[in-house]
C-alpha cells in the first residue's frame, strides 16, 4: 500500500481505489457534512437528494433515482395485468390501510 501526507496525516489507498475511510460529526439539527473530497468525486452538488436505508451494518446513502416527467396519457396501459382494474376509491382505501401498517410499526 501506499501513503500520502496531506498536512493532516497519512492517508492510506490501495490498488482498488477505494478512497480513505473519513468521518463526520452528526449536528444538533440532525444534519451530516459528506467530506468535500467525496462530494466532489461523485459530482453532488447543493441540493442533491438522496435515500437512506438502514442495513445489518449501518446506514447507506444513495444519490435518489429520479423518474424522467411523464404525463398519464404517455404511461396509461404500459403494464397489462389479467386481473379487474380497481377503482380509483379501492387505490385510495388500499393506501389508506398501507399508511396505516406502517404507521403502526412506526415507519411513519
Amino acid at each position: 500500500m501506499q501513503s500520502r501526507d496531506h498536512g493532516y496525516g497519512v492517508m492510506w489507498h490501495n490498488l482498488t481505489r477505494v478512497l480513505p475511510m473519513e468521518t463526520t460529526r452528526l449536528s444538533t439539527k440532525g444534519q451530516i457534512i459528506l467530506p468535500k473530497g467525496i462530494r466532489v468525486s461523485r459530482s453532488w452538488g447543493p441540493g442533491t437528494e438522496f435515500t437512506v436505508e438502514e442495513t445489518g451494518e449501518g446506514v447507506l446513502l444513495r444519490p435518489a433515482a429520479h423518474f424522467p416527467d411523464a404525463n398519464l396519457a404517455d404511461v396509461a396501459g404500459c403494464l397489462r395485468s389479467k386481473r379487474k382494474s380497481k377503482t380509483p376509491a379501492q387505490m385510495r382505501a388500499a393506501i389508506g390501510r398501507e399508511v396505516m401498517r406502517r404507521h403502526d410499526r412506526g415507519r411513519y
